[in-house]
């Protein structure tokens, strides 16, 4: 009988909430209250009273089912989860014993819940190339479904809701692995179909909520391998249970009485198809025709099969006549009776069913049938190739109910007599007695709601004999939750029984398991520390010992009653002591223990001499060869011997190493092996001396033993294998036990592979190395094992050390791990660790990074592997500081820069807030005006406003500039409005201070003045916004403005979120709403910004939407819709945008045509036709950009051609196509004929070629562009005009821009060169026959079109000759507005010209803030007057904008279609005052979006998590202008484009080396990028960041320490802080190598230590500190001779052997500089003593004690532990190798040696062996 642990009254959870739940449930509990207890003053008691009267007569309203928990991530919880449903509330709990349960989620529904139940859907990712990779591809929604009458609900963890319309009654929900199956319920009166009908299928399965609920197949093999796949019609097959792994379902036909297993599995596409071709009848197959692969599939043998019958022989279920091999009988009951009443079939289905493991693993699909009371069991297991189920034969256990217990794989049953037994499988083993007042049966029964709570396992709670019955009356309605106790709870006893139970044959293993936990569980139990003292009692008591006679084993202190058999004998009756109690005492392990501690040989207590105990040696005890394991002894020992050598490779278990070895030394002698107590004997000198009482083993006896195969002769040792590894010398194959040993088969496989170089150790299942232990038994499982170890390289790897660290990592290896190895075992891993961590290549997983202390490595890498939406970058650049200084600026929209990104990349000066400045627009401003004597005060007013209108062009203007510079930089709260700074159009006037307004009437001010700029505004504040933000259409339409005035802000906004890509998620449906507004701005925002959004997409439903804005893409019988202009010319744009670089005919097309549209008869089309002749223009280059000559399928449009004509002019071609009829009849106003109005179409039709043509070097379109070189061809073209065509040609021989003014000269044609003034010159030259104005007109915008071409070659770039080349041409145009000779060229011209240079070098220098463009633009700024209008004012803040674009954290690309972009957003037409949209649309200035890219590297400091600076290596590709390159930059730093690159690097000393390899692709950098750039570094120990360190002089005063080590000793331990932030480093220096006050003899450990730590500090590899210390304490433990165990001695050993081996000495060869203990004497020292104490103990009579060990005789006691120690550090054989090595005649030295090389042992060790072997003991000669 065992004791269940605490009893405890149980209650779900959810009914006490479902009370507290504002829902209808309370109110009917209300209602059903009996009126006297309404007037009871304590409402609750009335509650519970209702509720006890409703839970007994509806009961059918409550039911709850409970789990294990299950976390998110999926590691184990120790809670459980419950979910409770009454009425139409379903309530999600979780809790446990030991913490308050918690509701988790409430749902409440509109009718009563039928069912709830958990489901894991499975999402198919997209399909990879084979169907059969697929699987891996999926991805789990974890789900919780609730059924009512009609729907079902489904809610995801993710917070998705589902509603599904069910088509018919449910009966049945069952959760499987692919989803949910239904059962529909058939009602009893159906009517059998008739003849030409198929019955309506039953079961139907759901795959995933958004499916169809598809019907079921069942696939029966039929009798000679032909099989049919139909429906599941048979409404007489109940499903009585579901298993979802293994994926079987158990149903009962009730007709036949029977019970069947089926397997479950998705249909295959053929079989579908042939289900629904099979109905020719009728049946409705079209609605299964959706659900591809949906149908789960059922297939089962039809019943009577011969198991040969069919191929589909897995699961049968067979009459019991019929009983055939390996066919399971699941019956209920014998089919003669089949034709029964009808009311005893229903009875016989199951009534639970669920599937138990048994202590061994073996499991059992089990199935009650309560009819009979009868729990049938059956056992199953999968085949070899995992495609069935076996199915063994069936026991019956009586029973009333059951469940399993998981935790500790039993299953716990109510028998008749009202008893719990808890069986293990079918073996009864253990009564369970829970607390005795509750033994009366009747509550019993259906009370105890079981869980077994266990410590490391988590228990499952079960409702297990919860009473199935519901509608029963019962007298006391109380449940019960009890816990049952585990099966082991120490480390060690776990480890011994899974050895044991791995070795022993099932029965007994089930057998011996089932006693040790009775005894282990008796009432009264054993607590925690004695456990193991019991588990050896009972282990030896089965081998047949009589514990109470061995004397060790009866001391064995057992802290408190064993259990009530036991203890009677323990106790002593007599009350006075006795000599035997102190005999006991000195006898007992504690005294033994006390002896050897250091404590009493440091207060001298001398040994006490024990009595020999009387009985010890007077009668010798012999074994019971009767007992259960008495025949497995051998086994036992052996198997207990390993996990002996595996406890040796976890330092924390040193404790149970000792237990061990004690119940190890008394197996071995009893099996008299001694090789195995020579062996106990040298680890463990101290305890192995102590215990001689020997039990005899008849011979006959010996006999019956099982001496199993594996068992050898020799005692395995782990570290003797190693230490022969390091040696070299060759090796057995290491015995080990799958799934116990499996630190020993890491250590050997991890050395095979680093010392012997031997790659292939790794790869397959290692049999080289080790041979693995079973039983015989277990095959399948140690398949399973091998591959899991096997391990595949795809990552980079190139030596030993990476393949070693990441196989380690591959098997589950960690740094705890590493920690609790010994230092010796663990030294050639952390070798190879240290090896790795100089340069890791960048595509290591995240837990190789973290093993070999590469944290920033680490970082990244989980960085990576985070979904895009978690993007975790504004944790760490974040500048969430909220400041009240900043409060009169908090309106500016520029307080969410990152501040501390641009502190790092513009440290020196303030240029930031000097561009906040320049670039605010929410603050009046100042409008000074000196007024004049004479002027009088209205006209000073008026003066003032006029001024103020001057400025106001400017502010209006800033907004576009501010959006470049905040873009991307804000995450936005949902649930607050985006703060849009306000437009400020005042002005303050000094000294006074008076305001001065616009509005007062004085002035004339242009109407809509704002409008635009509004707009701007709207668009800078949307473009703040970052792509990674969470955003969703309700938060877009959240922000839309209540006041009409800010409409246009809106607009922008809108816009700007097409741009970010956000306005994808705006619904279709507020889409149309905003349209149909009709606002002119808004139709222009949501356009462009859908458009831009859906960028090259081609995307249907925009096309529909742009093209109703477009007449020409209308039918030609369409309504004339009066769109606005400005929105025809957005839409066209948009096309553009929407088709980008698809080369799409019709709309191609359209555009071509387009270009020249002519005003139209009405005159419909005649004002502002240049913006839509350029629209056009644009978005046709869009359409075809870069596509050149291979435009498929165009040959016939003659696109290059048309677009000429428009260039040049002529006569207008005859159209053709749907829209001939516009554009036939001429206009009534412009007096155009039938030419072609080259100044509307000339722009659009120059950009159309440039970008057709882009980048293709195609020479001769590049001609047509070229500048006429002819007066009078001169004078035919708008010196405007030349400039795109200086563009359009330069950008379509793309590889000919040079960065020098000599090329930018050479696109001037000669008649100018030769006539031209130049820029600066004072008095102008005559000339008849030439215009000098339109030469110099010409010179100026030719030369601007070249530098234009040139800004856009070297976008982004920083190209130092560009900048050179435009800053000197931007400073000579300069000079020239000054100039005398400006009039003739005309101050316009100039500014134009000057500000096409300014934008030319901003975008250069794009996101780099540069210095003196930022002082050009500055400059510009301050001009306000004159010529200065809004346009220019425009061009320069767009100038100042790119060159802070992002806050530098973006720049511009050169692909195709960021060139598009840049090309409409800076069109060298400006506006010339804020509502001007004549000759380009505004809106699109702000395009310049599609082309910024991130490309700002930002390192992070890993630990501190700070932004830093860090050295960058950047190697260029070779390309035809320059060859293979490198630079270095101090990063954070914008980098080049990525499509340069050939690698990056984080360059040393300061941080560890980091490299980013493009030449695989660039999407790993692009992702870094695009989350911020932040690249995570690490410092090296020993030096100091940039920031605290600029010029790298505290760093080198490190240095000097290191190379000398004399001086380190002396040196300081508080200046640690120079070398390293680690602060576990810091109080090691502080508590072991500050000295203190007197410190006498401890001076020199604190030296020690100090060097010590310098030296790791300094090699790097600090984690050495731990092994450095262990080093010395072994040392110093063996020289006062304290060495009562010898593994510290093995792991010296180790080390020394490591670092001699041959593996070591050559990689050091390769790599002098690189290595543990490089430049230190450390080792050379610690060696040297270790022989010296040896040799000291040696001369000093220890020879003696040898030369007895050597001969056989015991040496005396107080010599053991240091000759323990010789001989382990010399590799000394035992006595029995010596003898049979045939030693006995040697006379000379030679002869020793040639003997010993065969036994393998050393020289040096031979040399101190050699006079005793040779017999003359006094000859010392060393």
């Amino acid at each position: 009988m065992i004791a269940a642990g605490d009893l405890q009254e149980f209650a779900p959870r959810g009914r006490e909430q479902s009370r507290r739940h504002p829902s209808a449930l309370s109110l009917q509990l209300r209602r059903l209250q009996p009126a006297p207890e309404l007037c009871s003053s304590d409402g609750a008691a009335g509650l519970v009273g209702s509720l006890r009267e409703v839970t007994i007569h509806d009961r059918h309203q409550e039911s709850w089912q409970l789990r294990k928990g299950i976390s998110e991530v999926g590691e184990e919880v120790d809670y459980d989860e419950e979910l409770y449903v009454a009425s139409n509330v379903v309530i999600w709990s979780k809790g446990s014993r030991s913490q308050a349960s918690t509701v988790y989620k409430a749902f409440t529904v509109d009718s009563p819940v039928l069912q709830a139940l958990w489901c894991d859907f499975t999402i198919p990712q997209e399909k990879s190339e084979k169907a059969d990779v697929s699987g891996s591809e999926e991805l789990v929604e974890k789900c919780i479904c609730i059924l009512q009458n009609s729907c079902i609900n489904v809610h995801s963890m993710e917070g998705k809701d589902y509603i599904a319309a069910l088509p018919f009654q449910v009966a049945n929900v069952w959760p499987t692995k692919y989803g949910l199956l239904f059962e529909r319920s058939s009602s009893s009166h159906e009517v059998p179909p008739s003849p030409p009908r198929e019955p309506l299928p039953t079961m139907f399965s759901m795959l995933h909520p958004l499916d169809e609920i598809t019907p079921l197949v069942w696939k029966s093999g039929g009798l000679f391998g032909s099989s049919r796949v139909q429906y599941v019609a048979d409404h007489t097959l109940r499903i009585v249970f579901l298993s979802a792994d293994p994926s079987i379902v158990m149903t009962y036909d009730t007709v036949q009485s029977l019970h069947m297993v089926w397997a479950l599995r998705r249909v295959k596409p053929e079989e579908q198809s042939l289900v629904l071709k099979f109905p020719e009848q009728g049946g409705t197959p079209q609605h299964m025709a959706t659900s591809s692969t949906l149908t789960a599939h059922l297939r089962s043998l039809s019943k009577g099969d011969s198991p040969g019958g069919s191929p589909f022989q897995n699961y049968s279920s067979i009459h019991s006549q019929s009983r055939s091999g390996s066919s399971p009988n699941l019956q209920s009951r014998s089919p003669t009776i089949s034709n029964m009443a009808a009311l005893r079939e229903k009875n016989s289905q199951a009534s639970k069913v669920f599937i138990s493991t048994d202590l061994c693993g073996q499991k059992f699909l089990c199935f009650l049938v309560e009819s009979q009371l009868q729990l049938r069991c059956v056992k199953f297991q999968e085949s070899n190739d995992k495609s069935q189920l076996i199915f063994g034969s069936i026991t019956n256990i009586p029973a009333k109910d059951a469940a399993p217990v998981e935790g500790i794989d039993t299953l716990l049953v109510l028998e008749g007599s009202g008893n719990l037994v808890l069986y293990s499988g079918v073996v009864r083993s253990v009564l369970l007695s829970p607390v005795p007042e509750l033994r009366d049966s009747s509550k019993l029964h259906d009370s105890p709601y079981i869980e077994d709570c266990t410590f490391q396992q988590l228990g499952t709670f079960i409702q297990a004999l919860r009473d199935p019955v519901h509608n029963r009356e019962l007298s006391n309605n109380t449940m019960v939750r009890i816990s049952i106790p585990e099966i082991a709870t120490s480390e060690l006893v776990k480890k011994c029984l899974q050895g044991v139970k791995a070795i022993l044959p099932k029965e007994t293993a089930v057998q011996m398991l089932v006693k040790w936990y009775n005894a282990y569980n008796a009432p009264g139990g054993p607590s925690y520390h004695s456990e193991w003292n019991l588990f050896v009692t009972c282990l030896m008591n089965m081998m047949g010992y009589n514990t109470e006679r061995l004397c060790w084993t009866r001391n064995l202190d057992f802290e408190g009653s064993l259990s009530p058999v036991i203890a009677p004998k323990k106790a002593r009756p007599s009350e006075t002591g006795s000599d035997e109690d102190w005999e006991y005492l000195l006898s007992s392990d504690y005294h033994k223990n006390f002896e050897s501690h250091p404590i009493a040989k440091a207060l001298r207590l001398d040994p006490l001499e024990v009595p020999a105990s009387k009985d010890d040696f007077s009668q010798c005890l012999s074994l019971d060869s009767s007992t259960l394991l008495f025949s497995h002894i051998p086994a036992i020992f052996f198997v207990l011997h390993l996990v002996y050598e595996e406890l040796k490779l976890n330092s924390l278990m040193g404790e149970g190493l000792r237990s061990l070895v004690v119940l190890l030394v008394q197996l071995a002698r009893d099996l008299k092996l001694e090789a195995y107590m020579d062996y106990y004997y040298r680890d463990y000198p101290a305890l192995v001396k102590t215990s001689r009482q020997t039990c005899i083993i008849d011979q006959v006896q010996t006999g019956f033993m099982l001496h199993p195969s594996f068992f050898s002769a020799e005692p395995p040792s782990i570290f003797q294998w190693l230490s022969s590894c390091l040696k070299g010398e060759a090796v057995q194959p290491y015995p080990y036990l799958p799934g116990i040993c499996e630190r020993s088969k890491l250590v050997v496989l991890s050395v095979a592979l680093y010392i012997l170089g031997d790659e292939s150790a790794v790869l397959n299942e290692a049999s080289h190395y080790l041979y693995k232990i079973t039983s015989g038994q277990r095959k399948q499982q140690v398949e399973q094992d091998d591959n899991r170890c096997s391990f595949k390289t795809s990552i980079s790897v190139s030596s030993l050390a990476e393949k070693l660290v990441l196989w380690m990592t591959s098997v589950g290896f960690t740094l705890r791990d590493l920690e609790s190895l010994p230092f010796g075992v663990a030294l050639p891993i952390r070798d190879a660790i240290y090896q790795c961590r100089e340069q890791p290549a960048s595509d290591w997983p995240e837990a190789v990074c973290l093993l070999i202390g590469r944290q920033d490595l680490f970082k990244q890498a989980w960085e990576g592997s985070l979904q895009k939406g978690k993007s975790s970058v504004g944790t760490v650049l974040s500048s969430d500081i909220p400041s009240a200084a900043e409060s009169e600026e908090d309106e500016d929209g520029m307080n969410d820069m990152n501040e501390e990104v641009m502190s790092l990349i513009w440290s020196e000066d303030l240029r930031v807030q000097e561009v906040r400045r320049l670039l605010q627009s929410a603050r009046p401003v100042r409008v000074n005006v000196v007024q004049m004597p004479e002027a009088s005060d209205h006209e000073y007013i008026e003066e003032k406003e006029n001024r103020l209108l001057q400025l106001c062009q400017r502010t209006m203007a800033l907004p576009v500039g501010r959006g470049m510079f905040t873009l991307f930089s804000y995450h936005p709260v949902p649930t607050e409005q985006l703060p849009i700074p306000k437009l400020n159009l005042t002005g303050r006037a000094p000294p006074r201070n008076t305001t001065v307004d616009l509005n007062s009437g004085n002035i004339d001010v242009p109407p809509n003045m704002a409008c635009w700029a509004s707009f701007h505004n709207g668009v800078a504040a949307g473009l703040k916004i970052a792509p990674a933000s969470q955003i969703d259409s309700a938060w877009i339409v959240y922000n839309k403005p209540k006041i009409a005035e800010l409409a246009n802000e809106y607009a922008g906004f809108l816009m700007a979120l097409g741009l970010n890509g956000h306005l994808t998620k705006l619904a279709t449906l507020n889409i149309h709403d905003y349209l149909t507004k009709g606002h002119e701005m808004t139709s222009i925002g949501l356009l462009l910004g859908v458009s831009a959004a859906k960028l090259g997409t081609m995307d249907m439903a925009i096309t529909r939407l742009l093209s109703i804005h477009i007449p020409a893409l209308l039918p030609p019988t369409s309504t004339e819709l009066d769109v606005p202009h400005n929105v025809q010319v957005a839409a066209v744009v948009g096309i553009g945008l929407v088709y980008q670089g698809t080369a799409h005919r019709h709309t191609a097309e359209v555009l071509l045509a387009e270009i020249g549209r002519p005003p139209g008869p009405e005159m419909e089309y005649c004002t502002d036709r240049e913006s839509y002749s350029l629209a056009s223009g644009l978005a046709l280059g869009m359409v075809c950009l870069g596509h050149g000559s291979n435009l498929i399928g165009m040959s016939d449009l003659n696109v290059p051609e048309q677009l000429y004509q428009y260039m040049v002019g002529g006569h207008r071609r005859f159209q053709a196509g749907m829209h001939r009829e516009k554009h036939k009849s001429p206009s009534y106003q412009i007096k155009e004929g039938d030419t072609i109005n080259v100044d509307v179409t000339c722009p659009g039709a120059t950009l159309a070629l440039a970008m057709i043509y882009l980048k293709t070097n195609n020479r001769s379109i590049a001609d047509w562009l070229k500048a006429p070189d002819t007066m009078y061809l001169l004078d035919f073209v708008k010196p405007e005009f030349l400039l795109l065509r200086t563009l359009a040609r330069c950008l379509i021989l793309w590889d000919d821009i040079l960065p020098n003014s000599k090329w930018v000269n050479s696109n001037v044609p000669q008649i100018i060169r030769e006539n031209i003034i130049s820029l600066h010159a004072t008095e102008l030259p005559s000339s008849e026959d030439l215009s000098l104005e339109t030469l110099a007109q010409a010179h100026v915008y030719i030369i601007a079109g070249a530098c234009l071409s040139l800004g856009f070659r070297f976008a982004g770039s920083e190209n130092l000759a560009a900048f050179q080349c435009l800053y000197k041409y931007a400073t000579d145009f300069l000079k020239c507005l000054s100039a005398p000779t400006a009039s003739i060229t005309g101050h316009y011209n100039l500014e134009t010209c000057l500000s096409v240079l300014l934008l030319a070098l901003a975008m250069v220098m794009a996101g780099s803030g540069n210095l003196k463009v930022l002082q050009l633009c500055r400059f510009m700024h301050k001009k306000t007057g004159g010529e200065m209008n809004y346009g220019f004012h425009l061009a320069h803040h767009m100038a100042l904008g790119l060159l802070f674009l992002g806050g530098g954290r973006y720049s511009l690309s050169t692909s195709n279609s960021s060139i598009a972009a840049l090309l409409c957003a800076l069109y060298p037409h400006f506006p010339v005052h804020s509502t001007d949209n004549r000759y380009h649309l505004q809106a699109l200035r702000h395009l310049y979006v599609l082309a910024a890219e991130p490309r700002l590297l930002t390192p992070v400091d890993v630990d501190s998590n700070t932004p830093c600076y860090a050295l960058i290596e950047v190697t260029y590709k070779g390309t035809q202008w320059y060859g293979e390159a490198t630079e270095e930059l101090m990063a954070p730093t914008l980098l080049p484009e990525l499509h340069l690159l050939k690698q990056i690097r984080v360059k040393g000393p300061r941080y560890w080396e980091l490299l980013i390899d493009l030449t695989k692709g660039t999407t790993h950098l692009q992702s870094i990028l695009s989350k911020g750039g932040i690249l995570y570094v690490k410092l090296r120990a020993g030096q100091l960041s940039y920031k605290e360190d600029p010029m790298g002089w505290r760093s080198l005063l490190a240095e000097t320490v290191t190379h000398r080590n004399a001086e380190a000793r002396a040196f300081k331990p508080e200046a640690i802080s120079a070398f390293t932030s680690d602060p576990a480093l810091f109080s090691f220096a502080d508590y072991f190598c500050k000295p203190t006050v007197n410190m006498g003899q401890k001076q020199e450990i604190l030296d020690l230590f100090s060097s010590i730590l310098y030296e790791c500090v300094t090699q790097e590899n600090p984690e050495m500190l731990p092994t450095y210390i262990a080093i010395d304490q072994a040392v110093r433990r063996l020289e006062r001779r304290e060495m009562s165990e010898t593994f510290e001695l093995w792991q010296m050993k180790l080390v020394l052997e490591f670092f001699s081996s041959q593996s070591h000495q050559e990689r050091m060869s390769r790599n002098p500089t690189r290595g543990l203990f490089m430049n230190s004497e450390f080792l050379p020292v610690m060696k040297c003593t270790i022989d010296n104490t040896l040799d000291q103990w040696l001369q000093a009579g220890g020879d003696v004690s040898l030369h007895s060990y050597l001969s056989g005789q015991a040496p005396e006691e107080s010599q053991l532990s240091m000759l323990a120690c010789f001989l382990i550090y010399h590799s000394v054989p035992t006595p029995g190798q010596l003898a049979a090595g045939g030693l006995e005649g040697s006379r000379n030295f030679s002869e020793l040696l040639l003997k010993l090389r065969r036994l393998h042992v050393p020289v040096r060790a031979l040399l101190r062996l050699a006079p005793l072997l040779l017999g003359n003991p006094q000859a010392m000669v060393l």
